[in-house]
């Protein structure tokens, strides 16, 4: 199973994975928080390096942040494309051939078993404000604070566009997307909680049922035990 959070900045997407995840043995998943690309990363196409880190079969992987990115923080800033090394780009079709790229790595994905869920955590402009005024005015919280979070609020309108357009054109049944209030922490954390309950019920996971082989070295194994007494 893949998990996919993405969400504006302070729209709690840290703390619903810690909240929700909390009860799941570390050994079943692992959580890759994606940053700004690095040198090695640019090197290879822009889904390289999630490719890279998709979970084992019979794993919970999730992902802060994500391939997403590409159409979202780099489509409301085109000069990041400069960065990416790209021959013959045209910035007209970009967005939706990165999008066409991206419904059919999901397409690959779930053709291959992994099942896909991806949560939009939508929390709004003034519980935004409040939030990150908590970020300057607690000093439990000042390490949170980074200006550029300012910068990219300035710019509200064209994220909002930028995600519609990607949950629109990304959106599928076998990749489909979960448009979560985030102004409440707790009916967000409770609402994708039923979402991951509810997609893992479907697979109907079961426990192995022993061949006849095994179910031989278990009697054994229990006589063994039995005849310490």
């Amino acid at each position: 199973v893949l998990a996919v959070f993405q969400a504006m900045d302070a729209a709690g997407k840290d703390s619903t994975i810690r909240k929700v995840f909390s009860g799941v043995n570390p050994a079943g998943f692992r959580c890759i928080a994606f940053g700004r690309p690095s040198t090695h990363e640019l090197a290879h196409d822009f889904l390289w390096r999630c490719q890279q880190a998709l979970p084992k079969r019979g794993k919970i992987g999730l992902f802060n942040r994500s391939h997403y990115e590409e159409v979202l923080v780099v489509r409301v800033h085109p000069e990041i494309l400069a960065a990416q090394h790209l021959p013959g780009i045209d910035p007209a079709a970009v967005w939706e051939q990165r999008m066409e790229s991206i419904r059919q790595w999901e397409q690959h994905l779930a053709r291959n078993g992994v099942v896909v869920v991806k949560f939009w955590l939508n929390v709004s402009p003034d519980e935004q404000k409040r939030r990150l005024l908590a970020r300057i005015d607690r000093p439990d919280k000042n390490w949170k604070f980074e200006i550029a979070d300012l910068e990219v609020r300035e710019r509200w309108q064209d994220y909002m566009h930028a995600y519609q357009e990607a949950l629109r054109h990304t959106a599928r049944p076998h990749a489909p997307w979960y448009a979560i209030p985030a102004d409440s922490k707790p009916y967000m954390r409770l609402a994708v909680a039923r979402v991951m309950v509810e997609t893992l019920e479907a697979l109907d996971l079961r426990y192995p049922v022993v061949d006849e082989q095994q179910q031989a070295q278990l009697a054994t194994g229990r006589a063994r035990l039995m005849a310490e007494d």
